[in-house]
């Protein structure tokens, strides 16, 4: 990636909808002398989103968006990111679809993770659906984001396996761990380090 990481770090902008944990983990490796990120500013499209309060707790800037009209709110959310200065999107259970224009905009700078191995399971429900089919194996995957669900360039991806007595719930668990390992991993391999 052609962002350069002297000891300035890139400016990040964290996308959540929800309870914000992969968010902590990745303020949390900002926090750590390896990383070449900053978060700067989180962005939630739910006003209730427990992740919020990680801003409060952690001085770090946020703004909710109501992205209902999506050209109207997505042009409101281009302005926001350009006048912080973001450089790099990482979205975290963050539940929104953004469209191509905006995908465009900021063409692979941008990075998901997704609790399945993809290519396998896109899209919602992934441990149900891992379990209905008697998968022995799951995980967690961090892809750059294009226009297609889920389907961008994979950077790292880390498996689970499924147990006999697997539920949701604990699968759900199981892979959240590696989640906040990988985010961060993938973070790092996207700039060489």
């Amino acid at each position: 990636m052609a962002l350069s990481t002297g000891h300035n770090r890139v400016r990040t902008a964290v996308f959540i909808s929800g309870t914000g944990s992969n968010l902590k983990s990745l303020i949390k490796f900002s926090k750590s002398k390896k990383s070449p990120i900053s978060v700067n500013l989180i962005i939630s499209n739910n006003p209730k989103a427990k992740g919020l309060d990680y801003a409060k707790k952690f001085k770090i800037k946020k703004k909710v968006l109501n992205l209902k009209n999506k050209n109207l709110s997505e042009n409101k959310l281009l302005y926001i990111l350009k006048k912080n200065n973001i450089e790099i999107i990482c979205l975290a259970g963050f539940m929104k679809i953004l469209s191509k224009n905006f995908i465009k905009k900021f063409k692979g700078k941008i990075l998901n993770i997704h609790p399945s191995i993809l290519p396998k399971y896109k899209g919602l429900n992934t441990h149900k659906r891992a379990l209905n089919n008697k998968e022995k194996y799951s995980g967690c995957t961090v892809h750059f984001v294009n226009s297609k669900l889920d389907s961008g360039k994979i950077i790292l991806q880390k498996k689970v396996k499924i147990a006999k007595n697997e539920t949701e719930t604990s699968l759900a668990k199981k892979i959240l761990v590696q989640e906040h390992k990988i985010y961060p991993k993938a973070i790092l391999k996207v700039f060489n380090l």
